[in-house]
């Protein structure tokens, strides 16, 4: 008993705002390395307690604790599923915790390094291990897809290094920086070779960073995450539809809002489902399947998208040209990947999403 509340009275003067950063004592050290002994069976990969993740707890516990609360309000809508899909590749279900550190699990995250959605892949990467990245979509920000990318990605990396933590540096760095800083280092030991100067910082912090994200996240009483305001978890019926569709009509027939529907649906960048695909897996609120399949026939053709190609003629102005086919300026302008209308030309053609029933005998 003594020894947790030694921890909980350590814990919770990091949590508060008199707590200065300081080394800790070999007591208190000594009895957090009890915590994890008596809590090592609930964490499936290697956890250490040395400096760099003491410093990582409390960087989150002050610094940063405004942005972890909302990792942790986040985390309960995308964690099951997330690591429904780890077990589905036989993977430690704790690597989950990287989409918190790389992303605080936010679909929408996009990094200097144009790395983007949950688990931050660049495009290429994303790519090779199946996203589609175009105008219309990005299944980087997908946190289903993405994560079964995420899976194949670190199944790879465990089958180069045979360790979670290089396999994880790796997703970080990449493989190869990896196979040359153990070849550079003579070690296959993360926390060795971390020592050294070849890994960018950002590689060397990313271990206990992502140890730290763990420990907190799986007790975030015991570090002073208390009152935390959870989001519901991520449910969802699929459909699919068969020609592009206007996610403003879905939301009107569901009588859902339009951000629910885009928040269900975050790979979608524009206003509509893909027309350059033959059929189209969209999610919809749990429960409205049989809703949305009475209504999806009553929409036709209201409800799905058309598109004309529209020859620009002298005198033609975006205003004019959207009024003809009853549309908006903005869907031309994102269709035909415009800034604005500034610069038409006679002659030029442009495509026109429209809904089918709104074209006027103009156009």
């Amino acid at each position: 008993m003594a020894l947790f509340l030694f921890l909980g009275t350590w814990l919770g003067c990091a949590s508060t705002g008199n707590y200065k950063e300081k080394e800790l004592t070999p007591e208190e050290e000594q009895a957090l390395e009890s915590y994890l002994s008596g809590h090592a069976s609930e964490f499936n990969i290697p956890i250490v307690i040395n400096k760099q993740v003491e410093s990582f707890i409390r960087y989150f516990q002050t610094t940063n604790r405004p942005h972890f609360v909302r990792w942790l309000a986040r985390s309960e809508r995308y964690i099951p599923a997330m690591q429904g899909i780890l077990k589905e590749y036989d993977l430690p279900t704790d690597l989950v915790y990287m989409a918190m550190i790389e992303s605080g699990f936010n679909t929408k995250a996009y990094s200097r390094a144009k790395a983007a959605g949950p688990w931050q892949f660049i495009k290429e990467t994303g790519k090779r291990y199946g996203l589609d990245v175009n105008w219309w979509v990005d299944e980087r920000r997908d946190p289903i897809k993405s994560t079964h990318a995420a899976a194949q990605y670190l199944k790879d990396l465990y089958d180069m290094f045979d360790s979670w933590l290089l396999a994880a540096a790796g997703y970080n760095a990449g493989e190869n920086k990896i196979k040359r800083a153990i070849l550079k280092h003579n070690t296959e030991d993360f926390w060795q070779m971390a020592r050294f100067r070849y890994l960018r910082p950002e590689t060397k912090q990313y271990i206990p960073k992502l140890i730290a994200a763990a420990l907190i996240a799986k007790a975030p009483g015991k570090y002073g995450f208390t009152d935390i305001e959870y989001e519901g978890l991520l449910e969802y019926d699929t459909v699919t539809v068969t020609e592009p569709t206007d996610l403003r009509t879905v939301a009107e027939a569901l009588g859902v809002s339009h951000s629910e529907v885009q928040t269900l649906n975050p790979e979608l960048l524009r206003w509509c489902t893909p027309p350059d695909v033959a059929e189209y897996t969209l999610r919809i609120p749990k429960g409205a399947k049989d809703t949305f399949n009475e209504k999806y026939v009553e929409l036709k053709p209201k409800g799905k998208m058309i598109f004309h190609t529209h020859k620009i003629r002298p005198g033609d102005t975006l205003y004019k040209i959207a009024h003809i086919y009853k549309t908006g300026i903005q869907p031309i302008l994102e269709m035909n990947r415009l800034k604005s209308g500034k610069y038409l030309k006679p002659g030029q053609h442009l495509i026109i999403p429209v809904k089918a029933h709104e074209v006027s005998e103009e156009g």
